[in-house]
């Protein structure tokens, strides 16, 4: 399997849960090294945030941040499966915020 590219890739979310944060007017910029993927996101309710992940095959393992519009710090974590759609790369996560109630989603982003 050819490895992925997520360097200078822009993504927006085309699905989240209800209890997700970021929605269609949030932008995620990633970049890549080696198996090293981040990115940053803005846009919607966020502010800023940050991801951090390690590529492996066609899973992400994601460590997430962010500060949104209404000040409230969140984090989380993720596995996101990655595949090519028409050509672009599409991510559909199952993610957990890391906060004492630890509620879980699923998203989906599609590159730009």
């Amino acid at each position: 399997m050819k490895p992925f590219d997520f360097n200078n890739k822009t993504f927006y979310a085309v699905q989240n849960s209800e209890n997700g944060t970021v929605n269609s007017d949030t932008v995620f910029e990633y970049k890549q090294d080696g198996n090293l993927v981040t990115a940053d996101y803005h846009g919607g309710t966020i502010r800023y945030g940050k991801i951090i992940a390690e590529l492996r095959y066609d899973k992400l393992h994601m460590l997430y941040q962010c500060l949104t519009t209404e000040g409230e710090l969140k984090a989380g974590k993720a596995i996101a499966e990655v595949s090519l759609i028409k050509g672009k790369l599409n991510l559909k996560l199952n993610w957990e915020w890391l906060d004492t109630e630890q509620k879980t989603g699923t998203s989906e982003y599609i590159e730009i």
